[in-house]
C-alpha cells in the first residue's frame, strides 16, 4: 500500500524532554505540500534515521550543532526521492540524502543534499550501511582508533548499528574483537553471524570476570558507545598507550541527575591512554573511500548489516526510545513512504 500523503505531515518539537522522549514533547501538524520555485526541488522522504544523537539535539545547550528550537521540525537524517525539480543539478527520481527532518516532504535549494548512486542493495542500505553509521564506524575505528593487526578491540553497544560494523571492520583488519551487548540473543548474533571472537552480556552477574577472560592480552582499542560503568570497566582492561574512541555515551542521554564519571579515570595517566571524541562529519572526506570499501566487503560477504524498520512517520516519537531500552535490532529507521521498486 502506498504511504505517500496528499499533505506534508511534520513532527515539531513542542517541549524539551526530561528523561525518555515522550510523544507529547512533539506536535504532529499537517500543511500543504509546497511547490518548488526556480532552483528548488521537492524531496519525498522514504526512510528516516533514528539516532541517539537526537536526544542531545533536543536539549537547549551549546553543542556541535545548534539545538532544535521549540516549534521547529525535528531534525533527522533521511533518504528519499526527488519528486519535482527546478534545480539544474537534480532531476525527478534522483535518490538523495540529507537532514530532511521528521516530515514527509522537504522543499530545498539543494544545499547539503547529497545525490546517491543507484545500486542493487535495498533502499534502506543507504542508512543501514552507507549512511552516517557507515562513516562513523569506518572513520572512528580506522582514523581515530588507528588499529594494527593482532591488537584487541573492545566494542560496547556492539549489537547496535555502529558497533556491529566496527567489530566487523576490526575482523577484516586482523584484530581480536570482543563485543559487549545487552542480551544473550544479541551476543549470539555477534559471535555466530558476525564472527566476533567473543561477546558478553553486561547484564550477567559474572560479566566483568568473563570480560577479563575474553581479553587475555588486555585491550588496545576501546570503541565507546555507552559510557558510565561500562567505561570504568573497560579502563581497567586497557593496555599502556591504548586508545579510547569516544563515539557515544548512550547510558547518559536520558539521565535526569548527573551520572558520576569513572572512579578509575586516573588510569588514563598511568597507562598513558589516548581518549578522543569525534563526530562522523569530521571525516566527510573519507565518505567515498568508505563506500568503496564497504561495497567490496559486502559483496565478498565480509560485512553484514541489519535494519529495524518501523512503519509510519506517526510512530517516530515512540520508536526512538527503542534506542534507549535496547529493543532495537539493527539500524533503527522509520519508513515514511514507499521506496522505489528494485531495479
Amino acid at each position: 500500500m502506498a504511504m505517500s500523503n496528499r499533505v506534508n505531515r511534520q513532527w515539531r518539537l513542542k517541549s524539551r524532554p526530561t528523561g525518555l522522549i515522550k510523544p507529547d514533547n512533539f506536535e504532529f501538524v499537517s500543511e500543504a505540500i509546497p511547490e518548488p520555485a526556480e532552483a528548488q526541488l521537492l524531496i519525498r522522504s522514504v526512510y528516516l534515521s533514528l539516532d541517539p544523537a537526537m536526544r542531545g539535539w533536543m536539549v537547549d545547550r551549546p553543542s556541535y550543532v545548534p539545538p532544535v528550537q521549540i516549534g521547529e521540525v525535528m531534525r533527522g537524517l533521511a533518504v528519499g526521492l526527488v519528486e519535482k525539480s527546478n534545480h539544474p543539478k537534480f532531476s525527478a527520481g534522483d535518490r538523495v540524502q540529507g537532514m530532511f527532518g521528521w516530515q514527509d516532504y522537504l522543499l530545498s535549494n539543494g544545499e547539503a543534499v547529497t545525490k546517491l548512486p543507484v545500486n542493487q542493495l535495498p533502499f534502506s542500505a543507504y542508512l543501514g550501511l552507507f549512511g552516517l553509521v557507515g562513516l562513523t564506524s569506518y572513520a572512528g575505528l580506522l582514523e581515530v582508533g588507528q588499529p594494527k593487526a593482532g591488537e584487541t578491540l573492545l566494542v560496547s553497544g556492539a549489537a547496535g548499528s555502529v558497533g556491529s560494523l566496527v567489530g566487523q571492520i576490526g575482523k577484516i583488519k586482523g584484530l581480536r574483537v570482543v563485543g559487549i551487548a545487552g542480551s544473550d540473543q544479541k551476543c549470539n548474533w555477534l559471535r555466530e553471524e558476525l564472527a566476533f571472537d567473543a561477546a558478553l552480556n553486561y547484564k550477567e552477574a559474572n560479566f566483568k570476570k568473563e570480560l577479563r577472560a575474553a581479553c587475555p592480552n588486555g585491550v588496545d582499542i576501546y570503541f565507546e558507545n555507552v559510557g558510565g560503568e561500562i567505561l570504568e570497566t573497560a579502563l581497567y582492561l586497557m593496555n599502556t598507550f591504548g586508545r579510547v574512541v569516544a563515539c557515544g555515551m548512550i547510558s547518559l542521554y536520558n539521565a535526569i541527575q548527573p551520572v558520576p564519571g569513572p572512579a578509575n579515570f586516573a588510569l588514563v595517566i598511568s597507562k598513558r591512554l589516548k581518549i578522543q571524541g569525534f563526530i562522523a562529519t569530521d571525516y566527510s572526506s573519507k565518505l567515498k573511500e568508505m563506500v568503496s570499501s564497504f561495497t567490496e566487503w559486502y559483496s565478498s560477504g565480509q560485512l553484514k548489516y541489519r535494519v529495524d524498520i518501523v512503519r509510519g512517520l506517526e510512530e517516530a516519537p515512540v520508536a526512538i526510545n527503542k534506542l534507549f531500552d535496547g529493543s532495537n535490532q539493527g539500524k533503527l529507521m522509520v519508513q515514511v513512504s514507499d521506496p522505489p521498486l528494485a531495479t
